[in-house]
Order: C-alpha cells, then sequence, then structure tokens
C-alpha cells in the first residue's frame, strides 16, 4: 500500500507534469519529490513517467493509474471534508432532547442563545420520555439531552452542572407524611419507593431511587415506571413514593399527589449529556450557551 505522501506527490507531478511545480504545489524539493517519485515507481514495478531534459509525460500505465486514482481520492478527500465540516462547523441541526417541562423550557432559552450566536446551525427539541432517554442518546437520534446526575457512564460526556434544586418526595395525598412539612431522608425507610426505568444509568438510579439510607436502613423497592406521568400515577394510586425536584410542585400539580421536602437530601442536580464520540463543535458551543445562560440567572 502507497504512503499518503507518496500518492499526494503522483498526482502533483502528473498534474502539473513539472517536478518544481509540483513540489512547489506540495511545498516540499524538488529532490524530495523525484525520490519520492523513484520509490513509486519501484514499488510499482514500472515506469510511471516519461522523462527528458525538457519535458515530463505519463507512461500508458501511469495514465491509467492517474485516472483510477484521481476519481477515488476525491472521494477520500470529499469524505474527510465532511468529516472537519461535523466536528468542527455549525451548519446543520443540532437534535436536542429533554424530560419534563421544565427541561423543556430551560432547553428553549439556551436554544435562543445558542442560535444568536451560531444562526447557521437549526435547533431540534425533542421531547424524551424517561426509559427513551438514553436509547435516543446512544443510538444517535439526538445529539444531546437534558437530564438529571450522576450520570458515570464511558461512552456519555457530562456538561457542568446547570440547575441544582430542593428534593421533595411525592406521596399520595392520604399518605401520613402527606401532612408535614418535611421528612428525612431515613423516613424513606417506612414506604415503598417506586423506580425509575432500568434503561437510565445504575449511577442515575442509585441516587434518586437508593435501596437504602444513609444510615444502612433498607428501602423497599417497588414498581418501575417508564414515564414521569406513569410513576405520578403509581404514586396516586398509593403503590409508593418517588423523590422529586422541586420543580415538580409548579409543573405537575395533581389532586391525588402531595409534594414533600426532603429536608437534609442533596440538591438534585440537571446538566447536558452527549455522546464522548459525538462531542462535535456545535455540541459543545451548545454546552457553552447553556452554561452561560445558566450561570447569568444565579
Amino acid at each position: 500500500m502507497l504512503e499518503r505522501h507518496e500518492l499526494e506527490a503522483f498526482l502533483a507531478v502528473a498534474e502539473e507534469l513539472h517536478f518544481g511545480r509540483a513540489a512547489e504545489r506540495l511545498r516540499v524539493s524538488t529532490a524530495r519529490i523525484s525520490q519520492t517519485i523513484r520509490k513509486v515507481e519501484r514499488r510499482v514495478g514500472v515506469a510511471l513517467f516519461n522523462r527528458t531534459s525538457r519535458r515530463v509525460e505519463l507512461s500508458q500505465v501511469g495514465r491509467a493509474f492517474y485516472e483510477d486514482l484521481r476519481p477515488a481520492w476525491d472521494q477520500v478527500a470529499a469524505a474527510v471534508d465532511r468529516a472537519v465540516e461535523a466536528g468542527r462547523g455549525f451548519t446543520g441541526t443540532l437534535r436536542v432532547c429533554f424530560t419534563g417541562a421544565a427541561g423543556g423550557q430551560l432547553l428553549v432559552s439556551v436554544s435562543e442563545v445558542f442560535r444568536r450566536r451560531h444562526p447557521e446551525c437549526q435547533v431540534q427539541i425533542r421531547e424524551a420520555q424517561m426509559g427513551e432517554l438514553m436509547p435516543w442518546l446512544r443510538g444517535g437520534k439526538v445529539d444531546l439531552a437534558l437530564a438529571t446526575f450522576p450520570v458515570d457512564e464511558p461512552d456519555i460526556g457530562t456538561g457542568p452542572v446547570l440547575v441544582s434544586e430542593a428534593r421533595f418526595l411525592a406521596v399520595p395525598v392520604g399518605h401520613p407524611f402527606a401532612g408535614r412539612d418535611a421528612v428525612s431522608v431515613e423516613d424513606l425507610a417506612d414506604v415503598t419507593m417506586l423506580q425509575l426505568p432500568d434503561t437510565l444509568p445504575s449511577s442515575l438510579r442509585a441516587d434518586r431511587t437508593p435501596h437504602a439510607t444513609p444510615a444502612g436502613r433498607p428501602i423497599s423497592a417497588g414498581l418501575p415506571g417508564a414515564t414521569f406521568h406513569e410513576i405520578l400515577t403509581h404514586v396516586g394510586a398509593g403503590l409508593g413514593v418517588f423523590p422529586v425536584g422541586d420543580n415538580a410542585r409548579r409543573y405537575y400539580a395533581r389532586p391525588d399527589v402531595a409534594y414533600v421536602h426532603l429536608r437534609d437530601a442533596q440538591p438534585l442536580q440537571w446538566g447536558l449529556l452527549w455522546r464522548t464520540d459525538g462531542a462535535t463543535a456545535r455540541v459543545r458551543a451548545f454546552a457553552e450557551a447553556a452554561h452561560v445562560l445558566t450561570s447569568e440567572d444565579r
């Protein structure tokens, strides 16, 4: 197999029909071009150029080689250009998804900041159910996702924390906790906790729906839910409780569900996720716009 610089030298001489001009085009010495062409001809086993003291011409084999190589070389160059454009450019469409009404509002605001910076790039915002989030991201259906942390996966990159909010516990309105101003995370040992979809990262599930309290008391695991509304429906039906962020009280008020402050729980944190092999310039710029926007609001 010929090396890239050897193919470039052959194409340059074939098109310039002059070793000096080919050398100038590739920004190397004429001697380097001559040495490279001789090496190529030794490897091919036949002369590719007919040389005289006054002119250089392609041999019959050289012309056939050129006619075969030039279109293939152009295809390779175009493929490289497309890959570079995808990685560094801002044209095209950036696909982002969210779970939950508050997340959708945040992405709309971030998209406005991003579009002002990069008007040549379109932003498509989609809602994903909790169980769809990681399959969409890993499957390339979206480029970015707004989700809760922590997400500790080797193939998933994470941005900075954009939003932190107090944790609350969604309980049935008739539950003993519903009449309290606040409960402790240790109180979770006395209830059944509904579960997140198993498609979400184990690090996230361990944080949101732990199997034990900080003191080591076991927490009963209840039914999993595929969507947030499904989980709240289970809560309202008395099948268990579920930890949520403060925004749930505003966006998901229900007559069958009460929200009680988890006074000693760590804040629930939100941020952007993307595939580590998909960290293009567009993705990085959107994450930067999100960080700038949320930093101004603090």
